[in-house]
């Protein structure tokens, strides 16, 4: 049986967690044991030990991102930031969501020991605009922890001051992209920053910032409360802790469900999304959101972990599947994701901003029975070319080749026949 750890205060009711009642399930607890007995670097070092990894999509050790930022005698005086990142426009990522209407406290208890750990004294929850339930609930749950002493000077009698904010996004999928959400956030237009600098070094108007995702902060209460070693014991492979996975598509349960580290993709398909739905055969998935290579039958029973998704030539990424089915077209399903990339650019460099529509355009001439044979090799050189990273400002543009080039990996055949059918081979009395 899992242990639930991040959504043992959530239910099938889609109701938030007072304070009151996170308080009675152990909330505030890691808190109160940091300010009471642990020094700020004993906080880092416990995080550094458990050996969390980013859940945002790039895994980084959230332990070994938070050591990069400078201590107080390396600096000068001014503010350090806590930046939450609660964009969440990956297609097919909802996971956040979750914790941020059901558990608001959970969340923002995670932000305050993090803040306590990297020495910040101010924190936003950039959150994605359309979230209004998220942002009204975050709103309703900040000023319970400001009448509660977890917020404001002096927390809980100590000499530690936090002071914290919700600001809804800019509206677009690059402001998920930290350096981008940073500009988006000081007002500017949300184009990622070259680094180095680093923000751990020089990020939000200039001063160090951490900039967290929903999910990984959401870890960190329990990491300081129970500490590292129960931690690890969480996972069943390399990787510690638990997981919220999540699965769409035309499977007969989509959903989202916390389960171990390295959970094996059939596992979740099979006894959590319940299997495809009758008379439908599974064809691929995208492991991890839209920007992941896909996976195809032969690598169901891989474990959900960085590395091992990694060394299958994809990426664990967010943890939330899209399933791809044997009677939908990967080509129109490629060219959906390949419509938003190229809507969400920023239009920085001209890989981004002119490639993927260009890319669009060509899938388009697929699937309305326009193909040729040249537009094959087109779309292989714009995979070998933006997909290339350091060919472009930012991974917006190789985050959006990674399905169109697994998908002409696996799914070849169904691209020659575009072309040589001139029609969507799937479709049907002329509808896709």
């Amino acid at each position: 049986m899992t242990e639930k750890v991040l959504t043992k205060n959530i239910s099938k009711v889609n109701d938030t967690t007072p304070i009151d009642k996170y308080e009675a399930s152990e909330g505030y607890l890691g808190l109160r044991k940091a300010l009471k007995s642990m020094a700020p670097a004993e906080c880092l070092s416990e995080v550094k030990n458990s050996k969390l990894r980013g859940r945002g999509g790039a895994g980084f050790p959230t332990g070994t991102k938070w050591s990069f930022v400078p201590k107080n005698e390396d600096c000068l005086p001014g503010h350090k930031y806590l930046i939450c990142n609660a964009d969440e426009m990956e297609p097919g990522t909802f996971k956040d969501r979750l914790l941020m209407e059901q558990d608001p406290h959970q969340l923002i208890e995670g932000m305050i020991l993090s803040a306590y750990t990297i020495g910040a004294d101010v924190a936003y929850i950039f959150i994605r605009g359309e979230y209004r339930l998220a942002i009204q609930r975050l709103n309703e749950a900040i000023k319970e922890c400001y009448n509660s002493g977890y917020l404001g000077r002096n927390i809980l009698g100590s000499a530690f001051s936090l002071e914290m904010y919700v600001h809804p996004s800019a509206g677009r999928y690059i402001c998920g992209e930290e350096t981008a959400l940073i500009n988006a956030l000081e007002g500017k237009r949300a184009n990622p920053r070259a680094k180095p600098p680093f923000p751990q070094v020089s990020g939000l108007w200039g001063r160090p910032t951490i900039v967290n995702n929903v999910e990984t902060l959401c870890n960190i209460p329990h990491i300081i409360h129970k500490g590292a070693e129960w931690f690890k014991t969480l996972g069943v492979g390399e990787d510690s802790g638990t997981k919220l996975f999540g699965v769409s598509g035309r499977v007969k349960n989509p959903g989202c469900w916390e389960l171990p580290m390295g959970t094996p993709i059939r596992q979740i398909l099979e006894n959590y999304a319940d299997g495809m739905q009758t008379g439908l055969n599974f064809k691929g998935l995208l492991p991890g959101g839209g920007s992941t290579d896909f996976l195809i039958e032969s690598h169901l029973d891989l474990p959900m972990d960085y590395n091992v998704i990694g060394a299958a030539g994809s990426r664990m990424g967010t943890g939330t599947m899209i399933v791809l089915d044997d009677q939908s077209c990967p080509v129109g399903m490629v060219l959906n994701l390949i419509r938003f990339f190229a809507q969400e650019s920023c239009g920085f460099c001209t890989p981004c901003r002119d490639g993927l529509p260009w890319t669009r355009q060509v899938l388009e001439d697929l699937e309305n029975g326009k193909g040729s044979e040249e537009d094959l090799e087109t779309l292989a050189y714009q995979v070998k070319y933006i997909g290339t990273p350091g060919n472009t400002h930012c991974a917006l543009a190789p985050g959006a080749m990674e399905p169109l080039q697994s998908a002409m990996k696996y799914f070849y055949e169904d691209f020659k026949d575009h072309v040589t059918l001139g029609r969507c081979p799937y479709e049907i009395d002329g509808v896709h």
